[in-house]
């Protein structure tokens, strides 16, 4: 899935919960949090400084050695497992 397919699903899937969102504004999102080959995303800057990023129940990413590093939260792992209510 790429940026333009992943925008397509955001936005297929906040207009089944009733919202209207623009796959043009669904894409800058992406952009601002993952960043471009010319800007980093607000994720890269928070890891940069040695934050953690939590991202709800999908996970979280931290720095581990210098590398930026994902750990799957409970929710993410248990439906991949097909294991979630």
């Amino acid at each position: 899935m790429d940026k333009s397919q992943l925008a397509r699903a955001g936005v297929d899937k906040a207009a089944q919960r009733g919202h209207d969102i623009r796959q043009e504004d669904a894409e800058q999102l992406i952009d601002a949090l993952f960043g471009t080959v010319d800007m980093a995303g607000v994720i890269a800057e928070a890891l940069k400084r040695e934050e953690t990023v939590v991202a709800g129940s999908f996970g979280r990413f931290h720095t581990d050695g210098g590398s930026a590093s994902f750990q799957p939260g409970k929710a993410l792992t248990e439906y991949l497992h097909g294991t979630a209510p």
